[in-house]
């Protein structure tokens, strides 16, 4: 009864004011139509190039640049990421952070063209749309930014600059650091090709590498003599492939070998296997680890060899928080789609003829807002230790043509031209408003604070990487 009150009396604060002082609205609207050209060309530089995860060095300088030249106060290097930070502009009053991501993926090298043409061979390319994705935080904190000063507004917005989403997971050392400590609320985005906001969950997951040392010999002459590193891999798939069976029917156990040995008639004395797993709850999920790294010490005791266990990241899942979801929804849906113009229509259809897809959704549904739900995705993001630490929201909007898969070419193509752009810019416009309203209705933080200690229960937030140090040479080749 009392959390019913609550919410009703935040609603008539809310919706009067709202009513009666549209300019709000329409001054964070009317500033983002006029910096569309500005934020367009940001994007496009980081797309024109690409960097890997905390490598981002002109990414980052990109994004920073436009923040300083906007007035906000950065520091850079935070979390011991040299490509992170965090910058703020401080005017008292409750404090919004936004989420800012830029790195690229390997491999993805293409043009802005609605036909497969690599830029640079076995180069990087945005597959995954994080030009857009910073450079719509950044145009979002700077629309609010002019907006407090424009009303003499108490507020303070605060964008963390956060690399290495795809390959070291940069979010989960700043949230261990205790970098979004004094946040009230997150607000981020994902690039997509449909409209959507929703009261989001995910998978967590950890991944490490399994070492195992052994001795060589010859295969044939003296096999006796030999350990084969090669053989405690095997061992251990199999004993892990048997657990597949005791486990949660949620759980996703992948791995590859990624060192088997040098030639057939040499018994490796080194040999390496990578695994990856998820769940929906972190419990059963470092319960399943601790049941892999088991089956990897009985391998190495049964073949004769030794195994080193090498953690290499681990995220949470996301934890929802509706009651922010559903005020990101409703600026949404009252912004509405992405529509294409002609020549954008024409890239639409070509970039659909390449899918090998046979349920494609019409091109006209990137006009369309999807509607309100609770959401679950099996795939993890380095933003769900974000959501154990602080209340924290999301959407997608159509920055692909309907039917474009994440990390793929057509993705790559989308991002670097107007597609991308005018889902870039619903986006800022979507996350502006819904931090304008969490600063001009202090009710909702509080209703959403609650709905996170709800959620949280007794769990406390520990860095699944403990005090593992930020990989920086992740992506850098010997």
């Amino acid at each position: 009864m009392k959390k019913s009150l609550l919410s009703l009396l935040g609603l008539l604060i809310w919706l009067p004011s709202f009513a009666q002082e549209p300019s709000h609205e329409s001054f964070i609207i009317k500033n983002l139509d006029a910096n569309t050209e500005r934020f367009s060309k940001a994007a496009r530089e980081i797309w024109e190039n690409p960097e890997l995860g905390f490598l981002e060095v002109t990414s980052s300088k990109v994004l920073i640049d436009e923040l300083k030249a906007s007035g906000f106060n950065v520091e850079v290097g935070v979390a011991g990421m040299p490509t992170a930070f965090v910058a703020t502009y401080d005017k008292g009053g409750p404090v919004i952070g936004f989420l800012a991501e830029y790195d690229a993926l390997p491999g993805l090298s293409q043009d802005a063209v609605p036909y497969r043409s690599i830029i640079v061979e076995g180069g990087n390319g945005h597959g995954c749309g994080h030009n857009l994705f910073g450079t719509a935080v950044v145009a979002s904190g700077v629309a609010l930014k002019e907006w407090i000063d424009a009303n003499n507004i108490q507020a303070t917005i605060k964008i963390f600059g956060t690399p290495a989403e795809e390959s070291g997971g940069g979010k989960v050392y700043m949230a261990r650091d205790g970098i979004f400590n004094g946040v009230d609320a997150v607000i981020n985005w994902h690039p997509s090709d449909r409209n959507a906001a929703d009261a989001s969950s995910c998978n967590a997951v950890i991944g490490g590498r399994f070492k195992f040392h052994g001795e060589t010999a010859h295969a044939a002459a003296s096999p006796q003599r030999g350990r084969s590193a090669l053989d405690a891999v095997e061992a251990m798939n199999m004993m892990v492939n048997m657990m597949r069976e005791h486990v949660d029917q949620e759980s996703r156990i992948h791995y590859i070998i990624s060192s088997g040995g040098l030639a057939p008639n040499v018994v490796p004395d080194y040999a390496e296997v990578q695994y990856m797993i998820r769940h929906p709850d972190i419990t059963e999920l470092k319960d399943m680890w601790a049941r892999i790294g088991k089956a990897a010490e009985g391998a190495a005791m049964g073949t004769g060899t030794r195994v080193d266990i090498e953690l290499a990241s681990g995220l949470y899942g996301l934890l929802p928080n509706e009651t922010l979801a559903k005020v990101m929804h409703k600026n949404l849906s009252l912004l509405g789609g992405v529509e294409y113009n002609q020549e954008e229509m024409e890239f639409a259809r070509e970039i659909q003829k390449t899918f090998n897809s046979k349920n494609i959704p019409p091109i006209e549904s990137a006009k369309k807002v999807e509607p309100y739900r609770v959401n679950f995705f099996p795939a993890s993001t380095d933003v769900g230790d974000v959501s154990y630490v602080v209340p924290t929201v999301g959407l997608g909007t159509a920055t692909w043509v309907p039917g474009t898969a994440a990390h793929t070419w057509q993705a790559v193509a989308a991002d670097g031209m107007s597609i991308g752009y005018k889902g870039m810019m619903l986006a800022a416009k979507t996350m502006a408003l819904t931090g304008k309203d969490l600063i001009l209705n202090p009710l909702l933080i509080q209703e959403a604070t609650k709905e996170f200690k709800e959620r949280m229960g007794d769990l406390k937030y520990e860095a699944l990487v403990g005090d593992k140090q930020v990989p920086l040479d992740f992506n850098i080749k010997n």
